[in-house]
């Protein structure tokens, strides 16, 4: 096994756009068991609800959604549980480039999705790394630190 020059985790609960949306819907939970205090029964619902969001969205934000490997021969990228390996073989890169992922302002998190021509992998932030093979399939991986992958990645084509 090579050794690894670059490593990096996505996790699933930490796209800002999403974790927005679950805490606005367990926000407007709390708020409806506050003003239906005097119908307890139904209210308890709306307070169970709302700390289940919670709960559920810290538990999250530490769930790896994918890991992103860059050796001296390939890209690996690894995902949850039942998720195949995805290898790409840096003798066949022919360009990769920075750039943003999606002009939308809430993307849902993939993994090893095909569409169009493209091969997307994202878990959150607004950049992506743009690789094309010599085949003219185009891979875009969602990254936190784009600027360091696409370095790492020209570094391994370099040896």
């Amino acid at each position: 096994m090579s050794k690894a020059i670059y490593i990096e985790n996505q996790y699933l609960g930490r796209d800002r756009g999403w974790l927005s949306v679950r805490l606005l819907l367990a926000l407007f939970c709390f708020v409806a068991y506050y003003l239906n205090i005097e119908h307890e029964e139904n209210s308890r619902l709306f307070l169970v609800a709302g700390s289940i969001i919670i709960f559920v969205s810290i538990i999250m934000m530490y769930m790896l959604h994918y890991r992103i490997t860059v050796t001296e021969n390939s890209i690996q990228m690894s995902g949850l549980w039942t998720t195949r390996l995805v290898k790409i073989d840096l003798n066949s890169v022919v360009k990769v480039e920075n750039k943003g992922y999606s002009t939308f302002l809430v993307n849902n998190p993939v993994y090893n999705l095909h569409q169009n021509g493209k091969i997307r992998f994202y878990a959150g932030g607004k950049k992506a790394v743009w690789i094309t093979d010599r085949e003219g399939l185009v891979y875009i991986i969602g990254s936190q630190r784009p600027k360091e992958l696409v370095d790492a990645i020209k570094q391994a084509q370099q040896k």
